[in-house]
């Protein structure tokens, strides 16, 4: 006899090991953060011994306690089973949900143009983009999948590689000399935008190190800091200067002509690349498996 009647406390804990607390398990849920608290504690006084403890490492989150770990992934398998059996008892009018997250930028100038391919080949599935600049947290089930870009290290996920990236130096058509031809006299006499935006480990090129290699070490031009970098590409877009950015977050732009490239014989690689990234726990969902199989794929392709 299966103890169904126990299904409530079992999403409860299950959410809240997810998320690492009451109220992000309650928000999911829909329903209070003290309701979710009701449903764990009634779950422990059944089976006698506590199963999340306090954790204050960064956030302060609840953790499970050793002993709960399998058990958890048995409940998840178990929860996702009933899932997809209510799924086939709709039949044809059963949806899957997926919830992607990437920086701003990248979801304007990268995925967007692309999420149409994904949906012509998987039309059960309905995307939801979660577009943040800071890092949303996977591995809790802030969201299922995202794309990042950074060294390729992220505790407790999934992170498998997509492309490499590489820095280029772009400015408006409106801002290029009558003759259309940049010089190196004329990146003399331009603003340059620096994107102030934190890049750790990634080795990007400094407007220093760019202008030596240009010829112009040494020489002081007027400078823009600005700490967003969709802002940075906004500002080059309406002739404010000329930046340095990564070029996958302005390829579209550069393939119809809204942007120019100066100097393409330089390269400027960095030591980031770009990663699909998931926890262990969401993978084994059919719908990411699907996105994170669609995305690599995209990119292999391309």
């Amino acid at each position: 006899m299966r103890i169904l009647n126990r299904l409530k406390w079992l999403q409860a804990f299950e959410a809240t090991a997810r998320h690492g607390s009451f109220t992000g398990a309650a928000n999911e849920l829909g329903v209070t953060p003290a309701a979710v608290g009701q449903l764990v504690r009634a779950l422990e006084e059944w089976v006698g011994h506590p199963l999340l403890t306090r954790s204050r490492s960064g956030n302060e989150r609840l953790s499970l306690i050793n002993e709960a770990q399998d058990a958890l992934e048995d409940i998840t398998i178990g929860l996702d089973k009933l899932e997809s059996g209510l799924k086939k008892l709709r039949g044809r009018k059963a949806r899957s949900v997926l919830v992607v997250t990437a920086s701003q930028v990248l979801v304007m100038n990268w995925l967007m143009p692309r999420l149409n391919r994904f949906s012509e080949h998987n039309d059960s599935i309905d995307v939801r983009l979660d577009v943040a600049d800071r890092l949303i947290d996977l591995s809790h089930g802030e969201a299922d999948i995202g794309i990042r870009c950074g060294t390729g290290t992220w505790k407790d996920l999934v992170a498998d590689w997509m492309m490499d990236e590489e820095v280029v130096m772009i400015c408006s058509p409106s801002t290029l000399p009558a003759t259309g031809a940049a010089n190196v006299e004329w990146l003399y006499q331009q603003k340059l935008i620096q994107d102030d935006t934190p890049h750790p480990g990634a080795n990007f090129p400094s407007w220093e190190s760019v202008l030596q290699k240009m010829g112009l070490e040494g020489v002081q031009q007027t400078r823009l800091h600005i700490n967003s970098t969709a802002t940075v590409i906004q500002a080059v877009l309406s002739g404010r200067g000329v930046a340095l950015v990564r070029k996958a977050l302005v390829q579209q732009d550069l393939d119809i002509g809204r942007l120019v490239q100066l100097f393409p014989e330089n390269r400027w690689p960095i030591n980031w690349s770009y990663y699909v990234v998931c926890s262990k726990t969401s993978l084994k969902r059919p719908e990411v498996q699907a996105f994170h199989d669609w995305m690599l794929e995209e990119v292999r392709v391309k």
